[in-house]
């Protein structure tokens, strides 16, 4: 499940990307037009900026905007950023793999039913990017 933080990211993501001037954006104005609270968002759009997702720029016409274009920026790679793993077992983690104790992966159903649940789950958020989101 997408924690809430990652939910207002995506608000704040699809918002910025849905700019047709693609100029800078107030951290107020996007907090007021999908209503995020403004500092859960400032602390949530520095962390884009950390992982080169979002620039900003300070003074008059200041505010945030795409450090890379929109179309570059993999679904899962947000998802990953903010809320970790996209596996439902670590065990089956590409990226944040951990042994799961007392279980013998080699002969687990479970797990090897959450590979495939991993697998398709990759093949959308991998495949599709913040600007295809935008675009709906």
């Amino acid at each position: 499940m997408l924690s809430k933080k990652t939910q207002y990211a995506f608000k704040a993501l699809m918002y910025l990307a849905q700019q047709d001037d693609k100029s800078p954006v107030l951290i107020a104005e996007i907090a007021k037009k999908k209503k995020i609270p403004l500092k859960f968002l400032e602390n949530i759009l520095l962390e884009l900026k950390k992982a080169g997702i979002l620039d900003s720029k300070k003074g008059k016409g200041g505010g945030y905007y795409f450090a890379v274009p929109p179309s570059q920026v993999p679904v899962a790679k947000v998802i990953r950023m903010l809320d970790g793993p996209i596996a439902l077992l670590p065990c089956v983690s590409l990226n944040f793999y951990e042994r799961c104790k007392n279980c013998d992966e080699k002969s687990c159903g479970l797990h090897d039913m959450m590979v495939n649940v991993r697998d398709a789950t990759l093949r959308v958020l991998e495949k599709r990017s913040l600007a295809d989101m935008a675009r709906k």
